[in-house]
């Protein structure tokens, strides 16, 4: 159990770290116009919240630290 939150908060460490460095996008489409069957689409990449990736940093330490911290 302690190597498990130990490899599961470093592995959220990087990935928050990830994204707060603006590598992480999603796409998002959007219909433009939309006559019967047919119809415009626009795709944009948007970049992910950086609040997700300090919330990422943030839980992935406590878990980390509890992993190094726990008896057993």
């Amino acid at each position: 159990m302690r190597a498990i939150l130990i490899l599961v908060g470093l592995i959220l460490v990087a990935a928050g770290i990830w994204v707060l460095s603006g590598h992480a996008n999603y796409q998002q489409t959007d219909t433009l116009v939309q006559l019967g069957s047919a119809k415009i689409t626009a795709t944009h990449d948007k970049a992910v919240p950086s609040w997700i990736g300090m919330a990422g940093v943030a839980i992935g330490a406590l878990l980390a630290i509890g992993g190094f911290l726990k008896k057993g």
